[in-house]
């Protein structure tokens, strides 16, 4: 097996990896508010947009949620409600997912959703998703990631809020051959200054066998598409309505026009890049023969 073809992955029938299409992930999280029609409506501005896939999340509240919290009271658009009430308000369960898994299939997008609680990876396990997410609070759950790595799955992970240790503990409770790295900042927005896309190169050469993509979480386009130019062959972006909704994550989320702006760009992006072979190109021939004024023998071309 060559070095290219042992960073590649599958998700669903699609290949990931160093010279394939950036696969672009549309991160709905909890930006619907419990509401399957914003659910849908998420999913068909991420497929008009040209996203391969939109992910979610998935928790057991009781699980995820510290008991000295449950009673806590808190103001949400629903009224005034613990934050246990509200954990079940905005949780979609097995007939909304049974809805969004058909209407994904339908639109011939893929989706899937980051776990945070063991019996979350067995009720994804259901709809036989073609990805695991990890989100970057989770990295250090080794019981987690082992449910996880059993499914067979892909299983992207997110490396915000970690350290080159616990980074490279997380992989190894993965294993490597099944497993895509996104270097991330978890702070919501992420201010430029924080977000060091070099860790992106870090990342690469650390990890030669994994692909490795970007999470982001900052305000604008422009660092998400360095990153690509950067090397990563997976973007995900938290994707949302209109980011005056309610919700902690909608501020730092891409409304429709520039999650189709996002994917234009990255394309174009992926077009640019090219070999790295110098060539001179047919269409140059024309200003050569009108432009240059000297011409050796060595440097015609045939």
């Amino acid at each position: 097996m060559t070095s290219l073809n042992r960073r590649l992955r599958k998700i669903g029938e699609r290949l990931v990896g160093p010279g394939q299409p950036t696969y672009v992930i549309g991160e709905i999280g909890i930006n619907h508010n419990g509401d399957l029609a914003t659910a849908f409506a998420l999913i068909d501005q991420a497929k008009a947009a040209g996203m391969d896939a939109v992910k979610f999340q998935k928790r057991t509240p009781e699980i995820c949620t510290p008991t000295d919290q449950w009673r806590i009271e808190r103001d949400t658009p629903w009224g005034r409600m613990s934050y246990i009430d509200y954990r079940h308000r905005v949780e979609f369960g097995e007939q909304e997912y049974a809805a969004i898994n058909q209407h994904c299939r339908e639109l011939d997008i893929h989706w899937f959703a980051s776990p945070w609680d063991v019996p979350s990876v067995g009720f994804l396990s259901w709809f036989d998703v073609p990805a695991y997410k990890v989100a970057s609070a989770s990295l250090t759950d080794d019981e987690l990631l082992q449910a996880m790595r059993a499914t067979g799955k892909t299983v992207i992970l997110s490396t915000g809020m970690s350290t080159p240790d616990q980074i490279r503990h997380a992989v190894e409770v993965l294993g490597s051959s099944n497993t895509i790295l996104l270097h991330a900042t978890s702070t919501y927005p992420a201010p430029a200054e924080q977000l060091n896309l070099r860790c992106i190169n870090t990342l690469v050469s650390e990890y030669p066998n994994v692909p490795i993509g970007y999470s982001g979480h900052e305000v604008g386009l422009q660092a998400t598409l360095c990153a690509v130019a950067l090397g990563a062959c997976v973007v995900e972006r938290h994707i949302t309505l209109d980011r005056a909704m309610w919700g902690s994550d909608q501020a730092a989320s891409v409304e429709p026009e520039g999650m189709r702006r996002l994917v234009r760009d990255i394309r174009v992006i992926e077009a640019s890049l090219g070999d790295g072979v110098k060539q001179v190109y047919d269409t140059e021939l024309a200003a050569m023969k009108k432009l240059r004024r000297v011409n050796r023998a060595i440097d015609r071309v045939a």
